[in-house]
């Protein structure tokens, strides 16, 4: 089992090489600033979504826009896209259209969030680094179409392409998750505090995905530490 855990790890660690595997306390480092690099998350959602809730930990020094989560399908590019226009925010876009959370801008750190939607109402919840901002609005009755292309670290501008390389990740991502349901505050905080969580469609756990240009993963540096 350890040899075929090295070897998942080795092949993780080199550009192109699809995977799957537990990537618990480990990282995805995004090693040029601007950059085409981007993992493909290998899933897909059984059926279209009246609601989800995606989460993700990320770590940067950018001061300029980048993209963490793309989820395009071929009628609409930004179908579901987490993207930071600047340090004090942060735009969900469901279906082509956005809301804007605003976070206080603080020291160089580790950020957590999870944002989720639901088509009945079109709410949409943020949570930062494991507390909720105000609720807000977004394509009340839209349906997301299931088949579609999952990346981080670009944003789509196409199915599968058209990237911006100025909108490009530069950093370290972790614990990336989507469901299809909103979870509840318990879970919320849980995703936070990286205890268990329910079946997802994309687990960080049993994550398959392959990396495309120059990535690599890698253990966190605060388990590294002992932190």
């Amino acid at each position: 089992m350890r040899k075929l855990h090295f070897w998942l790890t080795l092949l993780a660690g080199l550009s192109g090489i699809v995977a799957q595997e537990d990537l618990y306390r480990k990282v995805f480092v995004f090693r040029k600033d601007p950059s085409d690099a981007y993992v493909l998350l290998k899933a897909q959602a059984e059926q279209p979504l009246q609601n989800f809730t995606v989460c993700l930990r990320s770590y940067t020094d950018l001061t300029r826009p980048y993209s963490l989560f793309s989820y395009a399908t071929k009628a609409q590019d930004n179908e579901i896209l987490l993207f930071k226009p600047k340090p004090s925010e942060y735009r969900l876009y469901v279906g082509g259209k956005f809301v804007t959370f605003r976070i206080p801008e603080g020291r160089w750190d580790w950020e957590h969030v999870c944002a989720s939607w639901e088509s009945a109402t079109g709410l949409t919840e943020f949570w930062f680094n494991g507390k909720p901002w105000p609720r807000k609005g977004l394509q009340k009755g839209y349906t997301v179409s299931a088949e579609a292309v999952i990346l981080l670290g670009q944003e789509q501008d196409a199915y599968g392409g058209g990237f911006d390389l100025y909108n490009s990740f530069t950093g370290e991502l972790a614990d990336v998750y989507l469901w299809d349901v909103g979870l509840s505050p318990d879970k919320m905080r849980a995703a936070y505090q990286s205890l268990r969580l329910p079946p997802a469609i994309l687990t960080w756990k049993s994550l398959s995905y392959e990396t495309k240009g120059d990535v690599v993963v890698k253990p966190r540096l605060r388990e590294a530490l002992g932190l």
